[in-house]
């Protein structure tokens, strides 16, 4: 409605403040004019009555009476002189309709001091009797003395018609000058409102734009009153807030790359212990909390390991270290609060993976021990077949023959365990060479299931294969992807047993290849995950060589993966099953290069 808008207010107010100035203006001159007209009429019957008395007492009546007769009519007044004799009327008919009795002036009190009092009087009102309005009358008495020595009076009246008629003129032109300052107020108020109030319109639809994130357009400024100084201000206020958000855009940007950079896991928490922001590392461990609580996507804001530290955090006003055990590795958690002012808001909790620093000595003097463990057997055997065959105990062609097969095997095995450890070492120096091409995952997953299905059948499981996602080719290289695959299933298979299955699960995303091996089989103990992509390192302490292998294949797998720009990580609980799952991202430079 109008009367909400800023012009309705403004003409309202405008023309109410003008109506209240014209009614009071209206009133005062009214009566200005009014009193002012009574005045003017009383000193001008005063004046006639003056000049009548002056020529009764300077003439004889029997000539004056005429002179007065036409005085009367042509002031429009009717006119009594009382004498001692008797009264009388100059003039019997009468204009205006107006008569008083003589015997009116005798009985008012007012009127007979002139005729008893000798003094002079100058009065209106109703002398008629009659009560009503319109019998207002003017009157005017003198008394005089005539030419013969006679106490005289005049009376000299009229009706006050006359005067509420040039009044009524009066009262016209004001009320019509009213109205017509009225109508000129409403079109100026409207036009002056108008002149306002658009600039502000205008402000308030650009207000709205950037509200919308529209930060170009500008208020246009054609004055240098308030509204212009307005409109600059505002033209100031949007550019600096165009500024500010892009430096907070800017610094939005900055934390994201530094959190996605970051090797540490980075987790904020708002004081309710919601998580509100990760980075990937951070990922990686609330996941691997869940799936060591048994959770199903985070049906609590935290898990209760770091619920735990949080509270403490909160409560204490302090930060707080503490490690975290999951799925055998350890983290350090740094835990700090986040203050509003004057009050807790939060929380950031850095992560860091402690797990290899502290094994790293360890892993160090294993090393040496592996080496020496995984060479002894076929040195022990090359030396105790040769030795065999120079003292002659192999006599026959036959027996010769099989100990020199066995001393081949060994040699064999011996010769794949160097060249295992000279492809580590090539690719922990940075010299593996990725020769890269587009792939098709679901041939290279057919492939796999084939290469392994008289294997899984031997061994009495079940092998399956699936692929998901929209992309159908990745670019990388096929026979390093493929050795990773072929020494993920070849585990799978060894480490479970008949009845059991294996599942090869391959997801290909515009992000990138995330392929999965899932068994049923014996799992992998949780003290000893975080060592099993580790050179010589083996979950079976006793070494048997009934399921072979020499170690090397899953840190060859993790060099591989890595040199891809990608991860890999294992889950996996006791005789219950195992879950390898490494991610491949896409590589969008060798894309365009190609």
């Amino acid at each position: 409605m109008i009367w909400r808008s800023v012009v309705g207010k403004l003409w309202l107010t405008i023309l109410l403040l003008v109506l209240v100035v014209l009614l009071i203006l209206t009133f005062l001159l009214l009566q200005f004019f009014e009193q002012y007209h009574i005045s003017e009429a009383e000193e001008q019957l005063t004046n006639h009555a003056n000049v009548m008395v002056s020529i009764l007492e300077e003439q004889e009546e029997e000539t004056t009476r005429p002179l007065i007769e036409r005085m009367a009519a042509s002031y429009n007044t009717q006119v009594l002189v009382i004498t001692e004799d008797e009264p009388w009327y100059p003039a019997i008919d009468h204009a205006n309709n107006i008569f008083l009795p003589v015997e009116r002036f005798y009985e008012d009190n007012r009127l007979s001091g002139v005729i008893n009092e000798r003094e002079d009087v100058t009065m209106h009102g109703d002398f008629s009797g009659s009560g009503e309005e319109n019998d207002e009358i003017f009157v005017v008495g003198v008394p005089f003395v005539s030419t013969d020595g006679e106490e005289s009076s005049l009376f000299l009246y009229q009706s006050l018609n006359v005067i509420e008629d040039t009044t009524g003129e009066t009262q016209q032109i004001i009320l019509l000058s009213a109205g017509i300052a009225i109508i000129l107020t409403t079109v100026f108020t409207f036009f002056l409102s108008t002149r306002i109030t658009a600039p502000l319109r205008k402000m308030r639809q650009l207000a709205l734009d950037v509200v919308k994130g529209d930060f170009e357009t500008k208020v246009p400024v054609i004055s240098n009153d308030e509204i212009g100084q307005l409109g600059n201000a505002f033209n100031r206020m949007r550019r600096k807030l165009n500024q500010n958000i892009t430096e907070l855009n800017q610094e939005k940007e900055q934390l994201s790359r530094i959190l996605l950079s970051m090797a540490d896991g980075v987790i904020t928490i708002d004081r309710k212990g919601a998580v509100v922001l990760t980075n990937p590392p951070a990922d990686r461990f609330l996941l691997a909390l869940e799936y060591q609580n048994e959770q199903e996507g985070r049906t609590t804001p935290l898990p209760k390991e770091m619920k735990k530290i949080f509270q403490q955090v909160v409560g204490m006003e302090q930060e707080q270290l503490a490690e975290v055990d999951v799925q055998g590795r350890s983290y350090a958690v740094l835990m700090t609060p986040l203050y509003d002012e004057t009050f807790v808001r939060g929380a950031v909790a850095v992560i860091r993976d402690m797990t290899e620093e502290r094994q790293h000595d360890k892993l160090r003097k294993d090393f040496i021990a592996n080496v020496s463990h995984e060479l002894r057997t076929p040195i022990s055997m090359l030396q105790g077949y040769s030795e065999a065959i120079v003292d002659g105990i192999a006599s026959t062609e036959e027996e010769k023959k099989e100990i020199g097969q066995i001393i081949y095997e060994e040699s064999l095995r011996m010769g794949r365990l160097v060249n295992e450890l000279l492809d580590l070492a090539r690719m922990e120096a940075g010299y593996l060479h990725l020769e890269k091409e587009w792939m098709d995952v679901k041939t290279l997953t057919d492939k796999m299931e084939k290469k392994f299905q008289g294997l899984s059948s031997e061994a009495g499981l079940t092998l399956q294969s699936s692929v998901k996602g929209d992309e159908a080719f990745i670019f990388a290289d096929a026979d390093r992807i493929e050795q990773v695959l072929t020494n993920l299933v070849h585990n799978a298979i060894r480490h479970t047993e008949a009845g059991g299955s294996v599942l090869l699960e391959m997801t290909n995303s515009p992000d990138g290849l995330t392929a999965a091996v899932i068994d049923n089989g014996t799992g992998i103990p949780e003290e000893d995950l975080p060592f099993i992509f580790e050179r010589f390192y083996k979950a079976d302490k006793a070494r048997t060589r009934s399921k072979g292998g020499t170690g090397l294949g899953l840190a060859i797998a993790k060099n591989i993966v890595e040199a891809h720009g990608g991860y890999i990580a294992a889950q996996s609980r006791m005789n219950e099953g195992t879950t390898f799952r490494f991610y491949i991202p896409s590589d969008y430079e060798k894309n365009e290069e190609q």
